[in-house]
């Protein structure tokens, strides 16, 4: 798996692990062809999908990527070093633009919204990111949470939308 990742463009730092059913798609068409960056020690469970189309996915050294995760890096998505990201987690960094009604919404291009997430973070299972949001390190996120606005470093939220409850100690 990581050969055939390599040798489709994915650069993979050593001592990573690639579950089965992992789907690492820089891009085929040059329009579309993005940059996927896995740093030294990362784990990438089953079924994780990484999709920059076009964009830049970044993993640090030593994140985990639960199964199901999906991450796409339309605008960019880099994620710090000893970063916990629990099963079915889903990190975008685009949204669609709307338009008036009468134009088709697909017919529209994506609006780029880079996504940060810092070191020593931890997504519960089920957490979704959206486009333009950081995350500073140390930030836990409950499971199941929706993370529309940036979190501060070492802070602790849960619901949907997101909100803190708590700061580490």
């Amino acid at each position: 798996m990581i050969l055939q990742a390599r040798l489709g463009g994915v650069h993979i730092g050593p001592q990573c692990i690639l579950g089965a059913g992992c789907d690492l798609q820089p891009g085929g068409e040059p329009s579309r062809r993005g940059r996927l960056q896995i740093g030294p020690g990362c784990i990438l469970e089953n079924n994780v999908v990484l999709r920059p189309y076009g964009g830049s996915i970044t993993l640090d050294h030593d994140v985990f990527l639960g199964p199901g995760t999906a991450i796409y890096g339309h605008g960019g998505v880099e994620i710090g070093a000893d970063t916990l990201i629990s099963m079915h987690c889903r990190i975008l960094s685009s949204n669609h633009t709307v338009p008036p009604p009468g134009t088709a919404i697909r017919s529209q291009p994506d609006i780029a919204l880079p996504t940060k997430i810092g070191r020593d973070v931890w997504l519960g299972a089920g957490v979704t990111v959206l486009g333009g949001v950081t995350i500073g390190d140390g930030c836990v996120v409950g499971a199941g949470a929706v993370v529309t606005k940036d979190l501060p470093p070492n802070s602790v939220a849960v619901g949907v939308p997101a909100h803190v409850v708590a700061q580490r100690a």
